[in-house]
């Protein structure tokens, strides 16, 4: 489960020493605050921390080559969601989703870079209803839209910008006007590329390799400097929780988790577990158990009408996001989360475009991969020049070249069948496809009907932009475009 020992609530805090704690437990004031009446439930302050980029590549997952000790501490301290999903493995629309409680199709934000429509509410404006004060620095929505989400004040968010988690700190000592109560959304940019071009200590032959990889000298290479990158994300969340301590308060609550999966092959741009499956802790002291686990499976369009719930308001009936606040503040047993998680990718420009529908469930992950004829392809094997957008793939098609093996592993990044169904109970890893098995017929039909009417309930049947891709580029890549100044992937 992860290296951390932990209790593990499947269903919301159920043992007796959760029920006498939580029943003592009162929420703190919130100093300042004088528009409320004192029979009114009190407004926590809000901590939003995201990552970019980040798998659950870390110890609290069981990852052991991270050096991440604020992360671990911040599991110790609060409850870390084992199945928590985002629901769209790209940033635009994972963030858009989580900005509005909607899934892509219903907030327009279907492809990488693009926004959501201006006639969708967004999450500040429900904080705004209750009183709050709302601030973004660094990368919260996709690269220069944070301005159409309607923060109150925002900063830094262009691409890679290091002045994201200062100003974010630099802000929190400033701030004089406790009047409201604050919701203040912090995102980082690590471990996104360009990755360190050191690996800071981290020795290349000593890792392990994450499943479905190709192991070669530059492989070892580029992961060694995708975890000095989760390092980099370590300490600013470290710096965060310290001034949040000592600014807002150590009981203020705070929301801990990244937009998708890491960018590596059958990460980033997939819906495997592997490219929707996030990291995700809260920490709410005097709220939550201390170094507890969860394993109800939530959403990221979740996180809209949870916040709402704590801030004492209600989000409109009809967004996509459920509340799981029941699992954060009470003593309730029944909080069992979702039964059914739906996931969805289009493009990114046209150099990955390939659209895809996903649900899981707790056993079993279904994919439709809706243009099998295209092939699949991405910045990793077609801006291999770009540094740590794919620099080793080269190495990956040349060892298919001799190796059955790694033949298998570049073969299925490139082409899809029509239809994917694993079992993630028995193979977590997603490497057995049992779509054409005979034995599992119906349980593929059954899920693949459950998309259908999920996507007929969407209004799922947009065109996806981009030019999509019917063959392997070359071995060395492509030239990359000229990009404007600022712009992301």
């Amino acid at each position: 489960m992860g290296a951390l020992p932990a209790k593990k609530l499947r269903f919301g805090f159920r043992t007796a020493l959760a029920t006498a704690s939580l029943a003592m437990l009162a929420q703190p004031a919130l100093a300042g605050d004088k528009h409320r009446k004192a029979s009114e439930p009190q407004r926590p302050n809000l901590v939003i921390f995201l990552a970019d980029d980040l798998g659950r590549d870390v110890p609290p997952w069981g990852d052991g080559n991270a050096r991440t000790p604020n992360i671990t501490q911040l599991a110790k301290d609060g409850v870390s969601f084992d199945r928590a999903f985002v629901a769209s493995p790209a940033c635009a629309p994972s963030r858009a989703a989580l900005l509005t409680g909607l899934m892509p199709a219903r907030n327009g934000a279907e492809a990488n870079q693009a926004a959501p429509r201006d006639d969708v509410r967004k999450l500040p404006a429900y904080l705004h209803d209750q009183g709050y004060e709302v601030v973004a620095f660094g990368k919260v929505a996709h690269y220069k839209q944070t301005g159409m989400y309607g923060f109150d004040h925002y900063e830094h968010d262009n691409f890679h910008d290091p002045e994201g988690i200062p100003s974010a700190i630099r802000w929190m000592k400033a701030r004089k006007d406790k009047s409201k109560p604050l919701a203040i959304f912090i995102g980082s940019n690590w471990p996104h590329v360009p990755w360190p071009v050191t690996t800071e200590g981290y020795d290349p032959a000593a890792l392990k390799l994450p499943p479905k990889t190709i192991d070669t000298p530059i492989t070892r290479d580029a992961r060694a400097r995708y975890y000095a990158a989760v390092s980099k994300l370590d300490q600013e969340l470290g710096e965060t929780l310290a001034t949040v301590d000592s600014t807002l308060g150590p009981d203020t609550f705070v929301l801990f988790s990244s937009d998708h999966g890491a960018q590596w092959p059958f990460g980033k741009w997939n819906l495997y577990d592997t490219g929707t499956r996030v990291p995700m802790i809260v920490r709410w002291r005097g709220h939550v158990l201390p170094n507890t686990r969860n394993d109800a499976m939530v959403s990221w369009v979740d996180i809209l009408p949870t916040l709402v719930d704590l801030a004492g308001g209600k989000p409109a009936a009809d967004i996509d996001g459920r509340s799981f606040a029941a699992a954060l503040r009470t003593t309730k047993v029944n909080f069992q989360g979702r039964s059914e998680i739906y996931t969805t990718h289009n493009n990114d420009g046209s150099i990955n475009v390939y659209p895809m529908r996903s649900v899981r469930t707790d056993q079993w992950k279904y994919i439709a991969n809706l243009h099998p004829e295209y092939t699949y392809t991405t910045h990793i094997d077609l801006w291999v020049k770009r540094v740590d957008s794919g620099t080793y793939f080269p190495s990956w098609r040349r060892a298919a070249e001799s190796d059955p093996a790694a033949k298998a592993i570049v073969d299925g990044y490139y082409h899809r069948p029509a239809e994917e169904l694993y079992d993630v109970k028995a193979d977590p890893e997603e490497r057995h496809n049992l779509a054409t098995d005979p034995r599992y017929a119906d349980v593929l039909k059954g899920l693949r009907g459950k998309v259908a009417a999920w996507r007929a309930e969407q209004k799922d049947d947009h065109p996806v932009a981009g030019k999509p891709h019917f063959e392997e580029g070359p071995v060395d890549g492509v030239p990359e475009p000229a990009k404007k100044p600022g712009a992301g992937e």
